[in-house]
């Protein structure tokens, strides 16, 4: 009979412990049966502001609870937010955490944007629980996070008043980027990227993946992603085959020199692999179903245990063998969050396990291919992550341009490392250009991934994705270096503006005023993900004379000769600007 006591259903009704101020109006409470914990509040200099809270609490369990007045909250943003991201009640927020399954961190916001609380645990690392949202009891949102005893004191960071969530959080990056340093990230990370899940799913075949890598190559593609169904048992949409990673002869009988005639396009090389997965139907299982006892979240397949030695090494070589058979440029490593299904079973820490993992699985890949490009994927791409991927890639959403922004977005916000990818991009044949434009603009702050049958659509989506993605590449270093501002969360980042230098991108997404000051910037690309026909915008700054020049969806100049507008004036105006296009106003003058 299990005897252990429920969770009490709100936080109102857990264990008490005496609360005291912290900051501006967050108070600090900790519970750690069996301790006396006690606690000390640090500056960090020269970190933007940020604050170190180091709780005491040796050889116990601590839960440390934060908590402040509701005020004018408006939202709390996390990285396991999803589309949760307005205020819930303390009864329903609820997440783990670990190297693999997101970091610990959140930020609660008013309806101005400004933040209100914005705090992360030091440690990406270690397991951990949260509990969070509004207190109805207590007129108060709530942060608990459980940790796990440690021999050492728990750090969390708290970062200052910032005007947005995107602002608070830009301390917290600079942190963890010091404290884990990131892997390299090498020019072939931040190149647009043909996948074939999409357009094939597991229907693959090396001719047909050939076929798309010249058409995609010419559209201004960098790299190429092999995806499910190259190797043995890769059909019916389930994982009960995997583990023997072995090419299936029927459709790539000579896996090594297809790599070699993708690469000679000019596309970079990765290959698909859940190293930590096995199913019944693979050879190797009887060797490996002790090492797995836990089955997957996905159809099929158990887990293997990352903490015990002999699964690391075999996650280890088998990696490195795929790579260096091959000839490949790297992996995309997929399903590492399913490690996550051990944590909490009292038999050691997933996330440390995964982080010796991963330390050797990186550095054997780079003795065999120093410049190796992996993979990463939603939820395991936080900060923790960044010594071990160097392509951040948003959780599947296919043909969803808003999660896509959403998602590369949420990553981006605490990305230290890595360049952020889209999901890859799908639309059907009979679209317009201006909704394949869409799928385009969704993905804009990111590197784009598309995985469509290049040959199979017509070629004005062709002529639009030629163009989209020759226009993303010349402005990659405003686009994914820039200082981007993308807004509330809980209103999905209808209007996210990238600024660098004297060039200010705003891309819209929705039917709203776009702030031009012309006396921060001299240049503005306003990019339509609206579904209007037109642009608003409100000039301030002074205005001035303006160049416009005008793209439709498919790239098509829409005013040839350029448009000389004599005066933008202050104030709000239209623009025409098609729905799926772009214009581009370069001041001629200084404001006036």
């Amino acid at each position: 009979m299990d005897t252990t006591a429920p969770e009490p259903l709100t936080t109102a009704h857990e264990a008490p412990a005496p609360a005291a101020p912290l900051l501006d109006r967050v108070t600090l409470a900790l519970h750690a049966p069996g301790a006396d914990p006690t606690w000390t509040l640090t500056d960090l200099p020269g970190t933007g502001g940020l604050r170190a809270l180091d709780v005491h609490a040796p050889g116990a369990p601590v839960e440390i609870r934060l908590a402040v007045p509701l005020g004018d909250a408006a939202g709390y943003w996390h990285p396991r937010a999803g589309w949760h991201r307005t205020l819930v009640p303390d009864w329903a927020g609820r997440t783990t955490t670990c190297l693999v399954d997101g970091p610990a961190a959140g930020s609660l916001y008013e309806h101005s944007g400004a933040t209100v609380l914005t705090w992360a645990a030091a440690d990406p690392v270690t397991e951990a629980t949260v509990r969070y949202g509004v207190s109805e009891e207590h007129d108060t949102h709530v942060v608990h996070l459980r940790l796990p005893a440690a021999d050492r004191p728990h750090r969390l960071l708290l970062a200052p008043r910032s005007p947005s969530v995107a602002a608070a959080l830009r301390p917290l990056r600079a942190h963890f980027a010091a404290a884990h340093p990131p892997m390299p990230v090498p020019d072939a990370a931040r190149v647009p990227v043909y996948s074939t899940w999409y357009a094939f799913n597991q229907d693959v075949t090396a001719e047909a993946v050939e076929t798309q890598a010249a058409l995609a190559a010419g559209l201004g593609c960098g790299a190429l992603i092999l995806d499910d169904g190259w190797q043995k048992h890769g059909s019916g949409r389930g994982y009960a085959g995997l583990g023997d990673w072995e090419p299936d002869p029927a459709k790539f009988p000579d896996l090594t020199a297809h790599v070699a005639r993708v690469r000679g396009h000019g596309l970079r090389y990765l290959l698909w692999v859940a190293p930590l997965l096995l199913g019944p139907r693979a050879a190797c299982h009887p060797r490996w179903a002790a090492a797995a006892p836990r089955p997957a979240g996905v159809p099929g397949a158990h887990v293997l245990d990352p903490r015990l030695p002999e699964v690391r090494r075999h996650v280890t070589d088998l990696c490195v063998s795929l790579v260096a058979r091959h000839g490949l440029d790297g992996l995309k490593l997929d399903f590492l969050d399913e490690a996550a299904v051990y944590a909490g079973d009292g038999r050691g820490d997933v996330g440390h396990a995964m982080t010796t993992l991963l330390d050797e699985l990186r550095h054997a890949l780079e003795a065999v291919r120093p410049d190796v490009l992996l993979e990463l994927r939603q939820p395991y791409t936080g900060p923790g992550m960044a010594p071990y991927g160097n392509m951040l890639r948003s959780f599947d959403c296919p043909a969803d341009a808003t999660a896509n922004r959403v998602r590369t977005l949420d990553t981006a916000l605490l990305a230290t490392g890595g360049a952020v990818h889209s999901d890859m991009l799908m639309w059907s044949a009979d679209a317009s250009p201006e909704a394949v434009a869409r799928q385009l603009i969704g993905a804009l702050h990111s590197v784009p991934q598309l995985s469509v049958r290049l040959d199979e659509v017509p070629a004005s989506h062709r002529d639009t994705v030629r163009f989209w993605l020759s226009w993303w590449r010349a402005h990659r270093e405003l686009l994914l270096d820039g200082e981007t501002e993308p807004g509330r969360p809980d209103t999905l980042y209808p209007l996210v503006t990238a600024v660098r230098g004297d060039t200010c991108l705003t891309s819209v997404h929705a039917d709203l005023v776009v702030p031009l000051d012309t006396a921060a910037h001299r240049v503005f690309h306003l990019v339509n993900g609206s579904g209007r026909d037109r642009l608003l915008v409100d000039v301030t700054g002074g205005g001035g004379p303006v160049l416009a020049r005008v793209h439709g969806a498919d790239g098509r100049m829409m005013n040839n000769p350029l448009t000389s507008l004599p005066l933008l004036p202050e104030g709000p105006r239209p623009l025409a600007v098609p729905r799926g296009g772009l214009v581009s106003l370069t001041l001629t003058e200084g404001p006036r």
